[in-house]
């Protein structure tokens, strides 16, 4: 190696706790996540030890208040940890934002004694959750899901089928929006539903291209019964509730796509400063420094891109614009990094023996998940000029 290549990223953080906080995160990284990575998705086996250590480390509920077992970081502080994270393990990092998003509905919109009951185990107790939106024929057009929660006494029974559920089978607690009214958007309400509730079931995991250590999972609601306290918000409001989780989920995505991009390059930069060929290392030939001249600055455009959204909803304004073109931006930057950091590695980049082609077929999914790409662009269409068919 010679005295250029990859290197950890020059973080500007703004105190010196979240300073602290990065060496940890770094860390238990480097220790406990990335040498475990690759055989550990080839196997396609779920860390759940690791999320354990994760939550005794406090890392599982940056984002939230401390009163209720909370980080109390800023959210431009909790990206930058995903983005680390991601980087050591795709299934981990993108874990730690699907538990972010499912903690989402109960500390922003449950009363005082629903957060007081249940957010210190979820978010510092060992828990992990899961969010059930999307639904086999309810995709992007989430509105129209069909899974009904109906009034039984004190009681809502729960019957219906959620699709793409990542930890599907494994958590703990699962954030379900379910149909409680009549057709659209205005008749969904959303509930927490305990992973050991009777009537609950997952199907087997899908079988994915990439992130084969994550299970995604169907789940079946049969008859499932929990009480009105479990109900979050007001009937109704359910679909309102999930498009506010979904603009800070897109930040935790378009974060995990930055720490997978900044890998790539990384393996990239290793190799191509010691490879050598024709007598120099592969390093100075210029159409391939060229090629990571552009991957570094489009990562960086990146990372930009996403703190810039998070810092505005750090202060309390309007961020939905911000957080799709994040989202678009850094997921499709992913994409074509992970995909120049295999042809850079030549044939090498082609086999499992190095983690370039892994990180490719990992940076697919995540112009998918939390609304396509597609979604982005009619979110951020609709923010500059109104809804369509005024």
């Amino acid at each position: 190696m010679t005295e250029y290549g990859p290197g950890p990223v020059d973080r500007r953080l703004p105190t010196d706790e979240a300073r602290q906080l990065m060496t940890l995160v770094r860390d238990l990284a480097a220790r406990e996540i990335a040498p475990r990575a690759a055989a550990e998705e080839a196997a396609g086996h779920f860390p759940r030890e690791l999320f354990t250590l994760l939550s005794e480390s406090g890392l599982l509920g940056l984002a939230y208040a401390e009163e209720f077992g909370g980080g109390g970081q800023p959210y431009e502080v909790y990206l930058q940890v995903l983005e680390e994270l991601a980087a050591a393990r795709l299934t981990v990092g993108l874990g730690v934002s699907v538990h972010t998003l499912s903690c989402h509905a109960l500390a922003a919109y449950g009363t005082k004694e629903q957060r007081a009951e249940h957010l210190p185990a979820m978010l510092g107790g060992g828990l992990l959750g899961a969010y059930c939106l999307s639904e086999p024929a309810a995709g992007s057009d989430a509105a129209s899901l069909t899974t009904r929660a109906t009034r039984a006494g004190s009681d809502w029974v729960l019957d219906g089928t959620k699709a793409w559920t990542t930890h599907g089978g494994v958590a703990d607690f699962y954030t379900v929006l379910a149909r409680t009214g009549g057709a659209g958007a205005h008749g969904i309400t959303a509930f927490l539903v305990p992973g050991d509730a009777e009537g609950l079931s997952a199907a087997p995991p899908e079988r994915k291209m990439g992130m084969k250590g994550s299970p995604t999972a169907q789940m079946h609601f049969d008859g499932v019964r929990i009480g009105d306290a479990r109900r979050i918000g007001e009937e109704g409001q359910g679909f309102a509730i999930a498009l506010a989780a979904l603009d800070s989920g897109r930040l935790g995505i378009a974060a995990c796509a930055v720490g997978v991009a900044q890998a790539a390059l990384n393996e990239a930069l290793a190799y191509m400063t010691t490879r050598r060929q024709f007598g120099r290392p592969l390093a100075d030939f210029q159409g391939l420094r060229f090629m990571l001249a552009d991957m570094a600055t489009q990562l960086a455009a990146g990372r930009s891109l996403y703190l810039t959204a998070a810092r505005l909803r750090d202060e309390g304004r309007p961020f939905t614009k911000e957080a799709a073109m994040a989202k678009l931006f850094c997921t499709d930057m992913a994409m074509r990094v992970t995909t120049d950091a295999v042809q850079l590695l030549g044939g090498y980049g082609y086999t499992a023996d190095f983690p370039a082609e892994r990180y490719m077929r990992e940076a697919k999914v995540l112009q998918i998940v939390e609304g396509t790409n597609q979604i982005q662009r009619m979110v951020i269409a609709r923010q500059l000029t109104g809804p369509e068919g005024r």
